[in-house]
């Protein structure tokens, strides 16, 4: 009697490239990935990605989950890196690429508290580094799926955001960070999508309110009960479904909602948590509400 076995298709593997800005955070994320079991390689020249995927493919599962950090320690060959995912891409590999931000200001105190040059500063300052790396980054960071800005993080809290992102398995579940901010201390550059809540009457004349925030009752009751704002959270949640959708068939995973008021103390901040509440209703959802700006004034 000849014994039949069923073929056991190895797991699909998963590719993540992380690249970004010099000091934002990259070797805590590639630390936080290798803590997770992926096979993480560091300072990759990019014509070395094709092989390496090839290698990858060929592993029949015995790599199923690798980190690709790329950077412009690679000096001259870092441009090439968009030849390098093109090539990727057409060639039908599917990878995440994350790009680590952080504000100039940050940066800089980072490099002057280690004591150690930006690599492309050259004779110049830290800041004529960080200037030319986001010039030659700014296609890259359009181009990513995950966009992770550093800048009020600890390295304990962006390995804790890098777990909670690559850690699940199972169904796609959908990370949604809802972010509250305030439009005169500037726009979220992490944000993929912005709304703008300053059409709801302001808690901040209301003497018996402004000192409290969004996060008070009183404050939370008079924001959601004012006209059109509970229209605007119902029509805001419709939009996203097929948001959400396109993202589980793009295969993407996280996306930043930012809303913002004049200062970010109260009607973003109101807004932002009923937002949040609503979302995690969703199936497969994770939210995490945070405030940028709550505090500031």
């Amino acid at each position: 009697m000849t014994a039949e076995y069923e073929a056991v298709k190895p797991p699909e593997s998963e590719l993540v490239i992380v690249t970004g800005m010099s000091g934002a955070g990259r070797t805590t994320v590639a630390h936080a990935l290798e803590d997770q079991g992926w096979y993480v390689v560091e300072n990759l020249p990019p014509a070395m990605l094709g092989p390496l995927t090839e290698l990858m493919s060929r592993s029949q599962g015995s790599i199923p989950k690798m980190a690709v950090v790329m950077d412009v320690r690679s000096k001259e060959m870092f441009p090439e890196i968009r030849d390098a995912l093109a090539h990727l891409t057409s060639s039908g590999v599917k990878f995440r690429l994350v790009y680590l931000n952080a504000s100039d200001e940050v940066l800089i105190r980072r490099f002057e508290q280690g004591r150690r040059p930006h690599p492309l500063q050259g004779d110049g300052r830290i800041v004529d580094g960080i200037t030319l790396e986001r010039g030659i980054t700014e296609q890259l960071r359009e181009a990513a799926e995950i966009i992770l800005d550093s800048t009020a993080m600890s390295v304990h809290d962006l390995a804790r955001s890098v777990n909670e992102l690559f850690s699940e398995s199972g169904p796609i579940i959908l990370r949604i960070n809802v972010m509250s901010f305030g439009f005169k201390y500037g726009l979220p550059t992490d944000a993929n999508y912005v709304a703008d809540v300053r059409f709801i009457p302001n808690p901040h004349w209301v003497p018996e309110l402004r000192p409290q925030t969004g996060k008070d009752k009183e404050v939370s009751d008079y924001v959601l009960s004012q006209e059109g704002t509970k229209e605007f959270i119902e029509n805001y949640l419709k939009a996203l479904e097929p948001v959400f959708e396109g993202y589980r068939r793009e295969n993407k995973h996280y996306a930043t909602i930012a809303v913002g008021c004049t200062g970010g103390k109260h009607r973003s901040v109101a807004t932002t948590i009923e937002l949040g509440r609503r979302l995690a209703q969703f199936p497969n959802v994770r939210v995490n509400i945070s405030h940028r700006d709550l505090g500031r004034e």
